[in-house]
């Protein structure tokens, strides 16, 4: 047996594991496509379901690759997703031409798509959608051979639902609150120049917790940095609520971030000479309509620590102090980085079920974190690897905090 054939007969026992060995449906599709990533060297790969129950079109069930695909879709027949769909008949672009097809290219804006094959993802009871390969990460074109396992790996995860179990309803984000399209952000240091963020393409949106996980160095905190006006890309274009701020000057950053952002930080920040309540009041000098700080106080359970000093108060209360005083800003979006590091477990949960009650009331949140039980808790998760974008998951039913252990 060649080497060809051994690789082909391992990919598919590696993917067979991965859905056998899943407890629910999003883990063994999440399952499935990572693990024909990880053996067939996809850039990109895209699980697109049919909202059968909605409004009829294809939308991104879940995806791995440097974009995001939240807002797209494709109706049936329309584009090499929706003609896959219609026709159940697998496609393999694999020297894939620009020109072929417009509606293919606008899903992965910023991508040069070099090699596609899209295959259906069907069950015995329905036509559920379909999975889309992009680019094989060596720069090589699919092979008909790769492409007859990713065909297979489709039936495989369609066998996976039984006859009781069906794709979750599609989650409904809000407005784009600010869009992020080919962001880089390089670091010198004399003749040494470090690319941090190679290409981001991310929309955020209105409502929504957005948490960026990843390793130490992968460039989640200098993309908070960048979202929160606090940093300036090295290029790329960065628009929020319409207002292209790509090019702006530090007064108009400040502007941006006195008058749309709250912060959250690790080291919570505060002034120590100051009380909590002065804390608030501070920063609500800054802004035209801040919320009343005794209000803001009160949302966070520390009405009674409001003549406290900081170092009259635990880590937790310290932290809800932080997140009160973002709160007063009234502001559109919170950005928070490693907001529980610093804190016990039960501390952590206390501080996270203050911050599902603010978002709750339809503030936007992004949250830098380690702790991947946290993401549990968010409409989304970015994980970043090495500058980029690497895996969007949409949580179909966001976790309590208080459901999170660790």
């Amino acid at each position: 047996m060649d080497a060809s054939m051994l690789q082909y007969f391992k990919t598919i026992g590696t993917v067979q594991t991965a859905i056998a060995n899943a407890t629910t449906l999003d883990e063994a599709l999440r399952g499935g496509l990572k693990a024909i990533i990880d053996n067939a060297g996809a850039e990109c790969a895209v699980i697109w379901y049919a909202d059968k129950k909605g409004d009829g079109r294809l939308h991104p069930y879940f995806w791995i690759g440097p974009i995001d695909l939240t807002s797209c879709s494709h109706a049936s027949g329309e584009g090499s997703v929706g003609r896959v769909y219609e026709t159940q008949k697998a496609e393999r672009l694999l020297d894939f031409e620009a020109t072929s097809d417009i509606m293919t290219i606008a899903d992965f804006e910023g991508m040069n798509i070099t090699s596609m094959v899209c295959v259906p993802f069907s069950n015995n009871y329905e036509d559920l959608g379909v999975i889309q390969f992009v680019n094989k990460s060596d720069g090589e074109l699919f092979t008909d051979e790769g492409a007859d396992v990713m065909e297979i790996m489709a039936m495989m995860a369609a066998i996976a639902i039984d006859e009781n179990e069906a794709l979750a309803e599609p989650w409904q984000p809000g407005e784009i609150v600010m869009s992020l399209r080919n962001i880089t952000r390089d670091f010198q240091n004399g003749d040494i120049v470090t690319k941090v963020l190679k290409g981001v393409n991310l929309d955020v949106y209105e409502g929504e917790l957005l948490v960026l996980l990843g390793e130490s160095g992968c460039g989640k905190s200098t993309l908070l940095n960048i979202i929160g006006g606090m940093d300036s890309a090295t290029s790329g274009e960065f628009t929020y609520q319409g207002r292209d701020l790509s090019n702006a000057t530090q007064q108009e950053l400040t502007d941006f971030r006195r008058d749309n952002v709250g912060f959250i930080f690790q080291s919570y920040n505060l002034m120590p000479n100051l009380t909590a309540l002065q804390n608030l009041k501070l920063i609500a000098e800054l802004v035209d309509e801040p919320m009343d700080a005794d209000e803001a106080l009160d949302i966070v359970g520390l009405s009674d620590r409001k003549r406290n000093y900081p170092s009259q108060m635990s880590g937790g209360q310290q932290q809800r102090v932080s997140i009160a005083r973002a709160l007063v800003k009234n502001p559109k979006i919170i950005l928070a980085d490693e907001p529980t590091a610093a804190l016990d477990y039960a501390t952590s949960v206390e501080v996270l079920q203050v911050m599902e009650e603010i978002i709750k009331g339809g503030t936007t949140m992004v949250m830098v974190t380690h702790n991947e039980e946290i993401t549990r808790m968010a409409d989304r998760v970015v994980r970043m690897r090495g500058g980029r974008m690497y895996e969007v998951t949409v949580n179909r039913h966001p976790a309590h905090a208080t459901d999170l252990v660790w």
